[in-house]
């Protein structure tokens, strides 16, 4: 067994199901990753999400003394693309404090991967197709998430089937799996699909933690795949969104248009915060969603869910 395929089984050995949360734009909080990790699943949270640098320090010490007594570590997401201008001093908190992990967007660093090396800390990096995954191989990263068409926020357009196993021919290294997972017979569709762990974002924006609204709480609940359109025109890159969000602000789904030469903005803390605050995103997975409440209580079901279908299967 290499060094990168036994952080698998040594990740999974600390968690009650295979599963690590999605950290969601605006949505997910210092409260929401708490509660995440006491409940035996890997907690997540953008480093934006704090609108301020300084709000970010004091919300990962906060997260970090709330779980001294938890064996489940906790993942801080950093947007790696250049138009984010906090990138760098954001980087500094996550080094001060030897944040466990940390998850990379929109970009390969291997700058970022060292210093977080340098600590101990653990980089995963998101990635859209097998192109991108062998640059975040190339950069030394210990786990890749393979976002496949129907995950939430910034998606693929690849099926998990293609996907996973187009990088489980070389990488045999930490492997996530993202895309519509919300269910425990999904999780362990991805552990078939060669997966190690399932990345489950959208099911926590109806948490009670969660910074989200009541009407996009019971927009969760209420909502399917059937209500979820793709679009580039609120960030330069393809996500997912609610069209009855869309709706609630006036825009036609039908007609949208995206700025002619505009491009991806991260900038200013955000990315396109309006976007994400006004008109919501979530993940096909959402008619696994049938109420709203604790991230403990989700993760309890998802737990059951996950045994009841493994017995079902007559599995181990």
């Amino acid at each position: 067994m290499t060094v990168r395929s036994s952080l698998a089984a040594q990740l999974k050995s600390r968690l009650r199901i295979p599963v690590m949360a999605g950290p969601m734009f605006i949505a997910s909080t210092a409260e929401l990753v708490i509660a995440q990790c006491r409940a035996g699943i890997i907690g997540a949270m953008p480093a934006l999400n704090p609108r301020t640098t300084a709000a970010l320090d004091a919300d990962v010490a906060r997260i970090t003394a709330e779980l001294q007594d938890c064996t489940v570590p906790f993942a801080i997401n950093l947007v790696a693309h250049k138009s984010n201008d906090r990138l760098d001093a954001d980087l500094a908190v996550i080094v001060k404090h030897r944040v466990p992990i940390v998850v990379l967007a929109l970009a390969a660093s291997p700058a970022i991967v060292a210093a977080v090396h340098s600590y101990g800390g653990l980089v995963f990096n998101d990635v859209i197709s097998d192109r991108h995954a062998r640059k975040c191989a190339e950069a030394n990263v210990d786990g890749i998430i393979a976002v496949a068409a129907g995950a939430g926020g910034h998606t693929g357009d690849i099926s998990p089937f293609a996907l996973s196993a187009e990088i489980r021919e070389w990488w045999t290294g930490l492997l996530i799996l993202s895309g519509s997972i919300a269910n425990g017979r999904s999780v362990l569709a991805a552990e078939v699909l060669g997966a190690d762990l399932a990345y489950v974002g959208s099911p926590f924006l109806a948490s009670d933690e969660a910074n989200t609204q009541p009407e996009f709480k019971r927009m969760i609940v209420q909502c399917s795949a059937k209500d979820l359109m793709l679009t580039n025109c609120f960030t330069g890159v393809n996500a997912s969104f609610l069209r009855p969000s869309i709706q609630a602000n006036g825009l036609d789904p039908k007609h949208l248009q995206r700025a002619e030469g505009s491009g991806i903005s991260i900038a200013g803390g955000g990315s396109n915060s309006r976007a994400w605050r006004d008109i919501w995103s979530a993940g096909q997975g959402i008619g696994a969603v049938k109420q709203s409440g604790p991230a403990k209580e989700y993760i309890d079901w998802l737990v059951c869910d996950y045994q009841r279908v493994r017995a079902e299967l007559h599995l181990a």
